[in-house]
């Protein structure tokens, strides 16, 4: 199927605001038919982090900002626990709209596909370029994908302090979410320590 209304960002982009009102209307692939609203990113505009997940989940897509859900909550304790001031670091997304499917009354997150990616990674560039973070923690696959290339692992690679095709150095980690799914509270508990010391190396570097 063809999308018209490709909304594409402006060449030489001044703010993440221009950024956010270019994307509103953006329809490069099928998420926006059964979405809320395009949940772009939000935090300080030069921080020197920028932290990336995979898309927006429920909560986000209903209130229209990233990390406002449970997966949000983690992280922003796991941030605490590292030291660093959410206020201070920015939040986004790879992918701009929520893939959901129905269950009953409940809308459960779908994995963006390929070409869902592909088609919102312009405004990830673009964000980045704004943005000019020091550092990036990729969480979760999907994200490090997009920044990475798709034979990238996390599970290979995380923590370490890589090389990134945009020029800013980046920490690779698991998405909040999958520590929430932990089988136990032992589980959860090591993921989380796990999290927290990939964000302080990634706080390191920043």
């Amino acid at each position: 199927m063809r999308y018209l209304n490709v909304a594409q960002p402006p060449p030489s982009p001044r703010s993440v605001e221009q950024l956010r009102e270019a994307a509103a209307s953006c329809q490069a692939c099928d998420l926006w038919e059964n979405a809320t609203q395009t949940v772009f990113g939000d935090g300080t505009e030069h921080a020197r982090m920028m932290l990336i997940g995979e898309q927006p989940g429920d909560q986000e897509d209903l209130q229209g900002k990233p990390f406002v859900g449970p997966a949000g909550r983690l992280l922003e304790k796991a941030l605490e626990e590292a030291g660093i001031d959410r206020r201070r670091v920015y939040v986004t997304n790879a992918v701009k709209h929520f893939r959901w499917t129905r269950r009953g009354k409940r809308r459960l997150h779908e994995k963006p596909n390929a070409g869902q990616v592909r088609a919102c990674r312009p405004w990830l560039e673009a964000e980045i370029t704004v943005v000019q973070p020091r550092i990036m923690v990729l969480l979760g696959a999907t994200a490090a994908q997009s920044v990475m290339g798709p034979a990238f692992r996390v599970s290979k690679q995380r923590g370490e302090v890589l090389a990134s095709p945009f020029g800013v150095p980046v920490v690779a980690t698991v998405h909040p979410s999958s520590i929430l799914r932990a089988t136990d509270d032992e589980a959860r508990e090591v993921a989380m320590s796990s999290l927290v010391a990939d964000l302080k190396v990634a706080a390191n570097r920043s």
